[in-house]
């Protein structure tokens, strides 16, 4: 069978042998909405647990609204204008609207990704400014959780009169579901903040999964931390595997996050009849698929339905190669995966970005890895502990040697959109 797996900006086509596979794996159907702009301004004025935007924003001095950074497609386009005409209609000067880009650790986007992002439009016409979340300084320490959290959110968020978040609800490798109180924490959160709550006591939690909300404490402790900083009003949507709107709510940070999160949760979750030899996956091509910290959600999507000592074949464009300065030096300092696991459980060790290769360590300690990908070579992948593979057949063609020609291979194009289960 010809497939087309999310790759890049253009996609990749694969011949897979039909009599080993199940799937491809898909999302569900969800009608897309016939004109997102209009059900989006709709949304806004009639939202879910809150007076509308309009009334929220009468005698406010200041706005902030946060953005997604480059790495989540969201529809900034289509949810930016109405909340910004609305802002201004309501008497707020164009001069205290901030465009926030809740960048959380990642690196800032500017110029044409911004205008990629955003539309070049609203790049002219409004004040757009990226998080640095490693300048404690542009932090509001807002107090410690429970938990022992320390929040430190961005004071040109804190300090606005008006508070929106915008954001995507997908399947989230920690956290259960993206959108919501993720775009704050760890959004717009500081270093301090992300390190103590990204950390093991979190995310060995068994609940810290994709899909899981109840029980979840990651999704737990970042909803109490944004409940800390504030938020006004939200507009979240969901999208197909097209990248179409196919849900929209706006208003109260969880109830009408709540509501996109059931609405996702009957679209992305697909069962599996029994554990698969090899799944060959993606990582949903750009932007998720740049680099390796990011991709690497293509693996931990599809663990639940492979086979202990099973094969993960992840085809993923790598173009912007292994990710931060700093999660680069984290992969060269640990070659011995089970001695970074100790090293993490102590109390003197912490790199950026460990979480991710904490991450992986879940997908190491049950199966192999090989990867498809034009962006790294074979000895740069084999430092992150898996193997090169030149095509996605040839890799099948391997994995078929190892576990006999009767093997089972699922495939998932659009890698961790989707969330498969075993249904048995």
């Amino acid at each position: 069978m010809r497939i087309k797996l999310d790759y890049g900006r253009t996609g990749l086509d694969v011949e897979l042998p039909d009599k080993n596979l199940v799937g491809p794996l898909h999302i569900r159907d969800a009608e897309p909405l016939a004109n997102p702009g209009q059900a989006i301004a709709d949304a806004i004025d009639n939202p879910i647990g809150t007076p509308p935007l309009a009334q929220l924003a009468k005698g406010k001095k200041s706005a902030c609204i946060l953005i997604c950074d480059f790495t989540r497609p969201v529809p900034n386009k289509l949810i930016l204008p109405p909340l910004l005409r609305i802002l201004e209609e309501q008497g707020i000067d164009r001069e205290e609207i901030l465009i926030l880009n809740a960048t959380g650790l990642h690196r800032p986007n500017q110029g044409a990704e911004l205008e990629e992002m955003v539309g070049s439009d609203i790049v002219k016409h409004y004040r757009i400014e990226n998080h640095f979340g490693k300048r404690l300084s542009d932090h509001e320490y807002l107090g410690t959780t429970p938990n022992g959290v320390p929040a430190y959110i961005d004071k040109r968020y804190v300090h606005a009169d008006l508070k929106i978040t915008t954001g995507l609800i997908e399947p989230h490798l920690m956290a259960g579901y993206s959108g919501g109180r993720k775009v704050i924490c760890p959004g717009i959160a500081a270093l301090e903040t992300v390190k103590i709550w990204h950390g093991p006591k979190f995310l060995e939690h068994p609940r810290a999964d994709c899909g899981f909300v109840d029980g979840n404490p990651v999704h737990e402790e970042n909803t109490r931390i944004a409940k800390m900083a504030g938020c006004d009003f939200i507009v979240n949507v969901c999208i197909d595997g097209q990248r179409r709107v196919t849900w929209v709510g706006a208003g109260h940070m969880e109830k009408a996050w709540h509501e996109g999160v059931r609405f996702v949760e009957g679209v992305v979750r697909v069962p599996v009849p029994e554990p698969m030899d090899i799944v060959v996956t993606s990582s949903a091509g750009y932007p998720l698929d740049a680099t390796w910290y990011q991709a690497i959600k293509g693996l931990t999507g599809c663990l639940p339905i492979v086979k202990q000592g099973g094969t993960i074949v992840l085809a993923a464009s790598l173009s912007e190669g292994i990710g931060s300065p700093e999660f680069q030096h984290l992969i060269a300092d640990n070659p011995d995966l089970p001695a970074f696991i100790q090293r993490i459980l102590g109390n003197d060790y912490f790199v950026m970005d460990q979480w991710q290769l904490e991450e992986f360590v879940k997908v190491f300690k049950r199966c192999k890895v090989k990867v498809v990908t034009q962006g790294l070579d074979a000895e740069t992948l084999r430092k992150c502990h898996v193997e090169a593979a030149p095509s996605v057949e040839q890799a099948v063609a391997d994995c078929l040697k190892d576990y006999g020609p009767a093997a089972k291979i699922a495939v998932i194009p659009k890698g961790p959109y989707v969330l498969p289960y075993l249904a048995c």
